[in-house]
């Protein structure tokens, strides 16, 4: 097993940890098409925590991060993929969100169902965003991802800021 995290998530990241139990380092960064590949290939992939920006980026295809490339690129190869959300209630209110949840479901992604996180309460006054409610779309309690061939928690994160793959 490997992980990949964007460059966001390595600071939430024990990467020590992290390479010790899985022995291999931590990828982010794209490497030179001359450099050998420093993970095996992927039986499948989870993308833990799937921020909004991982989501609505992915769907896009945008590739804009070594985890991105690899998660576009994941579908056309027939890699299993799951991903576990982490948003917000404003968040996940957003109509792109929901598009891009429905994009990539009908890729085959496997999404597990959550609720958004808690969302920061903010003073009383007229620009308040305290007590709004969840959109219907985003309601429900965690349940866990579908299984995916030999995938594991990620080792070492203390924050879910990358995604793993077992090889």
């Amino acid at each position: 097993m490997g992980v990949v995290a964007t460059p966001q998530g390595l600071s939430f990241i024990d990467a020590e940890a992290a390479e010790a139990q899985t022995g291999y380092p931590i990828r982010s960064a794209w490497r030179s098409p001359s450099a050998p590949q420093p993970l095996p290939a992927p039986d499948a992939i989870a993308v833990v925590p799937a921020t909004f920006n991982t989501i609505n980026k992915w769907a896009a295809g945008i590739s804009d991060t070594l985890a991105l490339g690899i998660l576009c690129e994941s579908y056309g190869l027939g890699i299993p993929t799951a991903a576990l959300p982490y948003v917000n209630s404003a968040q996940a209110a957003d109509p792109a969100y929901a598009e891009s949840l429905r994009k990539l479901r009908a890729m085959g992604i496997f999404i597990g169902r959550t609720s958004p996180i808690a969302q920061r309460r903010w003073r009383s006054g007229p620009l308040s965003l305290g007590g709004s409610t969840r959109p219907a779309h985003a309601q429900g309690g965690c349940q866990a991802l579908i299984p995916v061939t030999r995938t594991a928690k990620s080792p070492g994160c203390r924050w879910p800021g990358a995604f793993q793959w077992s090889g």
